[in-house]
């Protein structure tokens, strides 16, 4: 279905410049989508965020002396962690990491060199390129080459060292949705490879799926998401920097992976299971859901969805 592009809250950041500059190296003669990164920028980590980008900051938080559990959760101690990291930098202390903090963080690692640095390069190929490197810290051929093969897929001069365009490009390639955390893959749109968003958004999600697992309702059927590098995605006007995801709503049958979608007026719409699925989503993302477009009446009135057209079968969760 259609979604607007403009309703809601935006991500914190230049999503509005990002998403014209991928429009922009879409439609240029001869643009591919392994090569669209123009608009590529840090994604901004705050207090809730988790995933792989939280994951790599707390990575490069110990290699500037500032150690913290690298757990991709950013909670209270990577908060700390990151305010104490800006107040020696000269830059405001609001825990906030956004592209100045970013800047000041990454560090310039190629072959040889060790560290914390190096591992969140590692983790950050495997999340986002299944690069199967183990995160040991130890820049090696193995990881020289992944490095040079993502920056050849990012269009970037692939030398294989780690420097502030390849670090801008890397966190902010999208992340694959691992639907093993009890999650099953839907296409009504017929968009297969539409399961793309960034790194937090996949995580976020992910971490509310595991969660609804202990309801005993069924895994969480999701829809489109986003191209592995955002970009115009049939069907849908959003969708295209990564932030919105589509989810189906839960059946009493908990038979939403198999015996099709429904919408919240069907007799099979189970109301109980689909109000435990938004408040695990909202609880996996403290702070960072902007809306989740839902017409059920009930769940409107408490608060957890918000009415939008055609949004009868299927749940859009976009995240800030």
């Amino acid at each position: 279905m259609t979604k607007p592009i403009s309703s809601g809250p935006r991500r914190r950041g230049s999503w509005t410049v990002i998403f014209f500059a991928l429009i922009a190296a879409l439609l240029l003669p001869g643009a591919t989508p392994a090569h669209a990164f123009a608009g590529a920028a840090f994604h901004t980590q705050s207090s809730g965020n988790r995933g792989s980008d939280v994951a790599a900051l707390q990575h490069l938080l110990g290699a500037r002396g500032h150690t913290v559990a690298t757990d991709g959760v950013f909670g209270s101690g990577t908060t700390a962690a990151v305010k104490a990291f800006q107040s020696a930098q000269g830059l405001t202390a609001d825990g906030i990491v956004g592209p100045n903090t970013w800047g000041r963080l990454v560090v310039t690692v190629q072959q040889n060199d060790s560290g914390p640095a190096v591992k969140a390069v590692q983790s950050l190929l495997n999340a986002k390129r299944s690069a199967g490197l183990a995160v040991d810290g130890v820049f090696g051929a193995g990881t020289a080459t992944a490095v040079r093969n993502f920056q050849s897929h990012a269009g970037i001069t692939a030398d294989g060292v780690v420097g502030p365009e390849t670090w801008r490009n890397l966190v902010w390639h999208y992340e694959l949705i691992n639907f093993s955390a009890n999650m099953c893959d839907q296409n009504p749109d017929g968009n297969t490879a539409a399961n793309w968003a960034t790194a937090s958004s996949v995580a976020q999600l992910e971490a509310a799926a595991t969660s609804f697992a202990s309801t005993g309702n069924g895994k969480v059927p999701v829809g489109d998401a986003g191209w592995e590098h955002g970009g115009p995605i049939p069907g849908h006007a959003s969708h295209q920097v990564g932030v919105d995801i589509d989810i189906w709503p839960i059946r009493t049958d908990s038979a939403q992976c198999t015996a099709g979608r429904i919408t919240w007026q069907s007799a099979t719409y189970d109301r109980a299971a689909t109000r435990q699925l938004v408040q695990a989503i909202r609880a996996a993302a403290p702070g960072h859901v902007a809306l989740i477009f839902f017409n059920d009446p009930q769940l409107i009135a408490e608060g957890l969805t918000t009415q939008y057209a055609n949004h009868d079968n299927h749940l859009h969760v976009r995240y800030v």
